[in-house]
Formats: C-alpha cells, structure tokens, sequence
C-alpha cells in the first residue's frame, strides 16, 4: 500500500513494505528548495547545452568539487561545492576518438585510492539500421583520467548486447537495441563495482533495468572483466551477453506504447545504510516522462532485493536522469546521507530528506517557498 500526502510544501512518501520480509522502507521528505543548475557546455553558437545523462561528481583531495555534464561530448566543471561551479562547463578531451562514432557522456566515474579518476561513458553508434536511419543502439565503454577529469584514455568497450539483438523495424523513435543509460557504484567492501544499466533488446523478456559487476582490482583493464545478472548468477559475458532484468518493460519498448522504467542512478545512503535507485519512466515510443520512481536495496549483489519502484510526486515534465547530490563534505551522486539535492536532467528545484522508520522522529514541516515553475529556465540547446 502507498500513501501520499501534503503538508504545505512538503510532500510525504510512504510505502508499507519492505526491503526485506520484515524491515519496513523508508520515508522521503521533499522539499521546495532554491533553483540549482549544473552548468553544460557552450556548442558553436555559444548557446548552453541541455545536459542530457546523468551527471557524476568527485571531489579531490584539496576540496574540489568536479561534475561531469555531457550532451553528445562530456564537459566539466569545478568549485568548492555544487552551489559555486564554474559556468560554462569546460569541454573535456577523450583520446583515441578512432572507435567512438556517435558521442559520448559520461554517466558515472569512481575515485580510486591511488588518485585516479575512472569513468564509464554512454556511446551510440550510427548506422547500425543503416546510413540513412536515426536509429542506434547504445553501448557502454570505460575511461581513466590522471588530472582529474580534464583529458581521458579511452579504455575500451565494457558493456554491450547480444549480437542479432536489433530491431530496425522498431517504433522506438531512438533505440534499435543496446545497453546504455546508466550508473555505476561501488559496494561499501570495495570489492566490486555495480553497473545498472537499461537494456533495449528486441525481445522483451531482456527488456528494462538490469544489473552487471565488475571487480575494483581490474579497473585499468576493464574490458571482458564485467560480468551481467543472468539466469541467477553472474555469468554472462559484458560483451554481448544476456541478461535477467531486474526491472522488467511493461510494455514492449519497440511498440509506439511502450512503457518501461530506465536510466537508473544509484547511491550509497549512509543515514539508511542502503543503496536508493532512481528511475524514469518512459509512456511512449518518444519517451515521454510518466514520472520519477525510487527503489531500495541494502545488497546491490542481491539484483531481485530491490523493492519495487514508488512514483515520487514531482511534476513529469522537468526531464529525464533523475539523480542526487550530497549536501555534506565528501558526498556525491554515488554516496550521500540523509539530505541531499534531487536533479532532473541537471537542475534542482528539491531537496530530499531521508528518514528511516525505525522510531525515527517524523520532520516537521518547512516553511513553505513555493511550487516550481513549469516553463523553460535557461536557453538550452534541444
């Protein structure tokens, strides 16, 4: 059972259930909060990009925020927090470009012991439907960087479908197919990293959000080291394997009413101690956004320990790529506590509080600021 009401501003989310058999799921908070946009960068005509991925972040260890935006090419930008990034987003360069056709954004990064930074990118190659044809079908490929972020070696494709898995008669108006749209976290041992991707395979049974792992000891050489979920283990190859989705399509992504969750981003809550998953949700061969949904799991081993998605009450048409910042020194959008900031494709007009049921005091109501506004902020390139 869901129950959802509204006090002034403040939305309350509650779902009687459970992460487990006997553990009851947690109460979200929403609040109005002042306007946050993470910068993009200037195309040719020196209008900003829309940000069109989700948008990790890292700190180094001089206190610098870094935060990766990306539409077609990833930029970056930095500051002391996320309230005072620098604007525009700088481009940031990726070498060798050779095998990269179709851009590339960046969707996740990790900060390793050593210093160095790893990201993971979203790629999506043209004229797999042939040259005339829109259509594509993503795939997943792996960075490294040694000056935090600015120039990248390209390590290679890590994530892929299977072959013959195209459907260049879809209605779908981008995908044929792949895996893509995408977070990466890591577990709190430092073991393995976890990849939740969306799968567009032409068959819908290995259609929705699935779940692939890769060990933290063969980041700097990642590619036939990431394993997918399938069949109740994790034994199918990243490189053009099947998968066991973790959330299943409700309708056939490649009919024009398709409905399916995806482009899930992930974090760590350390005031929960599990791991929250945000999803869209797609109503349509355009994918049109028919919400925001949140789903918890303490084991991200577990892919089938994720309950199931509740629908946040935020308006469905501030965008895609749902994803949080941390408000508190060191967080980010992988590891975050109990307040954080809630992006649609790049801005925030929320902050979300997280409160375990486990006796926790219920929040008292905010001061009430104000419902956001539905038009267009900023000149976006579309």
């Amino acid at each position: 059972m869901v129950t959802k009401f509204l006090i002034g501003s403040l939305f309350f989310l509650t779902v009687i259930g459970s992460i487990s058999a006997a553990e009851p799921l947690p109460l979200i908070e929403l609040r109005d909060a002042p306007l946050v946009a993470l910068s993009g960068g200037l195309d040719s005509t020196g209008r900003i990009h829309s940000i069109d991925s989700n948008s990790p972040a890292e700190w180094d260890s001089n206190g610098n925020l870094f935060v990766f935006t990306s539409s077609q090419q990833p930029f970056r930008s930095s500051g002391a927090n996320m309230f005072s990034l620098s604007w525009p987003a700088l481009p940031v360069y990726i070498a060798p470009r050779a095998d990269v056709r179709g851009g590339q954004w960046i969707e996740a990064t990790y900060r390793a012991d050593n210093g160095k930074l790893y990201a993971w990118y979203h790629n999506e190659p043209p004229g797999l439907c042939g040259n005339s044809s829109r259509l594509t079908a993503p795939r997943i490929g792996a960075l490294v960087s040694g000056d935090d972020g600015l120039t990248w070696q390209n390590l290679g494709i890590v994530l892929d479908a299977p072959a013959g898995s195209l459907n260049c008669s879809t209605s779908n108006f981008y995908f044929a197919g792949g895996n893509g749209d995408f977070s990466v976290v890591a577990d709190q041992n430092s073991e393995y990293l976890y990849f939740f991707i969306s799968t567009y395979h032409r068959q819908v049974s290995e259609q929705g959000v699935a779940v692939a792992r890769m060990r933290i000891e063969n980041l700097d050489n990642p590619t036939g080291k990431v394993w997918k979920w399938s069949n109740g283990g994790w034994n199918s190859s990243g490189l053009g394997g099947a998968v066991t989705v973790t959330f299943p399509a409700l309708i056939d992504w490649h009919r024009s009413n398709a409905n399916a969750y995806w482009g899930p981003s992930v974090h760590y809550n350390t005031h929960l101690e599990t791991y929250v998953m945000l999803l869209n949700r797609a109503s349509d061969r355009n994918w049109t956004q028919e919400g925001v949904y949140v789903s918890y799991n303490r084991n991200p081993d577990d892919p089938h320990g994720w309950s199931a998605p509740e629908r946040l009450p935020i308006f469905s048409n501030f965008g895609w790529y749902p994803q949080v910042i941390g408000l508190g020194g060191g967080e980010t959008d992988k590891v975050a506590s109990q307040t954080v900031r809630l992006f649609t494709s790049g801005r925030s007009f929320w902050e979300i509080v997280f409160h375990r049921t486990d006796n926790e005091e219920p929040p008292a109501p905010p001061i009430p600021t104000r419902h956001p506004p539905r038009g267009r902020l900023d000149p976006v390139v579309r």
